[in-house]
């Protein structure tokens, strides 16, 4: 089979710790709304869209047609030594968007790029390497984003150029508050912070960088308003705050724009990727003026914010708004939670569902709600024998992560459920044996 024959060569050309999909890995070929093909020629609905990167879904016309038009120019690159209209163009609207006051904004090619750049900005700016991150985040795979990723799983070397302390909050299943009432969870998290500045740190940290909903940490979220009081603490030692959107920006949540306004908050930075090119490879951060403007030093980026890029992350920006995916992410998502809510009632391997609008996470358990990878393995391929592709994650490995293009249909999601509560028997019935 064509599959196999590109696995055995994947194998013996590209990285051991390269992970993939499945017992039997697959090559998606084509793809048309929600739903992808592959090699095989099966088709599959796409419930985790390239990791939330295709966040408009396949094949969409108006940015499919502005992408050409620009390849049609003959112009895929200039680098940031000169002017790119597109890429101004796309900078005024997020800046706009961020709610950030007199922002600016530095394009970069990934998510752990962004991440990069807004340590790099924040430490300059605090002229300190220390820096708060949350315990179970991830923020990407170089050398200071891994050095503040707070899942093992993930760490991937235990040299870092920035000293980081590791505060309670995000991942509120199988933390030691979990049973508090959500203020005096707030509260305890709070004292925690406080607790961490004053006993791990010198007091002149750079900055705290929180992701809103946990995204590889298993679509994990505190209660609301966690991070604002956060802000508070933050503000009492001038510690900068940036909020890590990778994977909850662009009105993914369905309630907000950006994952971290469920805080009643305006970050100093906003870091971004993922959704924003729907597909193409674009990030980026958008930061008050003060500290995107502290570098002293010159510097570009040779290709981030590249015309293909921005032009094709511009077209899906305005699709994205102009549709109100945000809303039909609202709608979906909590039809969806309802759904496997009432699944996960029959089914006590499902410990945990949660997550906001069509960012939504399943914790797969055993007795005592221990952690149950196998069985997160198991559902992942169940749903794919059935037609769905989903994701994983957690810091266990024992999540689900179910997150569909945004243009997603109610009868696509109810399609979705349908395999799901199958699959999530099949494996129940398989963990009684």
């Amino acid at each position: 089979m064509a599959d196999r024959e590109l696995l055995a060569r994947h194998r013996s050309v590209l990285p051991n710790w390269l992970a993939l999909y499945y017992e039997q890995p697959i090559e998606i070929a084509s793809g048309q709304g929600r739903r992808v093909t592959d090699r095989e020629g099966r088709t599959y609905l796409d419930f985790f869209a390239g990791i939330l990167t295709n966040a408009i879904g396949y094949d969409i016309g108006e940015i499919s047609d502005a992408i050409r038009a620009q390849v049609d120019t003959g112009v895929l690159h200039s680098s940031t030594l000169y002017l790119i209209k597109s890429q101004v163009e796309l900078a005024e609207k997020i800046a706009q968007l961020s709610g950030i006051p007199d922002a600016k904004v530095f394009f970069t090619n990934s998510g752990t790029e962004a991440n990069e750049t807004a340590l790099m900005l924040a430490t300059q700016h605090r002229r300190s390497d220390q820096v708060l991150a949350l315990r179970n985040s991830y923020h990407g795979r170089a050398f200071a984003t891994v050095g503040i990723t707070g899942i093992r799983g993930w760490s991937a070397s235990a040299l870092s150029p920035v000293k980081v302390s590791w505060v309670h909050g995000g991942y509120r299943y199988r933390s030691p508050f979990r049973d508090l009432p959500d203020a005096d969870y707030v509260r305890a998290c709070v004292a925690d912070l406080r607790e961490i500045i004053e006993t791990t740190t010198a007091g002149d940290v750079a900055c705290m960088v929180v992701e809103p909903i946990l995204g590889v940490g298993g679509f994990a979220a505190p209660p609301d308003g966690l991070f604002g009081e956060f802000k508070k603490v933050l503000d009492e030692y001038g510690i900068l705050l940036v909020s890590d959107e990778v994977q909850t920006g662009w009105g993914r949540t369905g309630e907000h724009f950006w994952g971290i306004q469920a805080h009643d908050v305006v970050p100093d930075a906003i870091t971004f990727a993922k959704g924003l090119g729907n597909g193409l490879a674009i990030g980026g951060v958008v930061a008050r003026a003060e500290l995107m403007d502290c570098l002293g030093a010159n510097s570009i980026s040779t290709f981030g914010g590249n015309p293909l890029a921005t032009t094709g992350a511009l077209a899906s920006l305005n699709y994205l708004l102009e549709h109100d995916l945000q809303a039909n992410a609202a709608q979906l998502g909590a039809h969806l939670l309802d759904g496997l809510r009432a699944v996960a009632a029959a089914y006590p391997v499902v410990g945990d569902v949660r997550g906001k609008g069509l960012m939504i996470g399943l914790e797969l358990v055993g007795p005592g709600e221990t952690p149950d990878p196998a069985a997160a393995t198991a559902l992942l391929e169940e749903t794919r024998e059935r037609g769905l592709l989903v994701g994983k994650g957690g810091r266990y490995g024992n999540v689900i992560r179910l997150a569909p293009p945004m243009t997603l249909t109610r009868a696509e999601a109810d399609e979705a459920l349908e395999i799901l509560t199958q699959s999530i028997e099949a494996v129940a019935k398989e963990a009684q044996r």
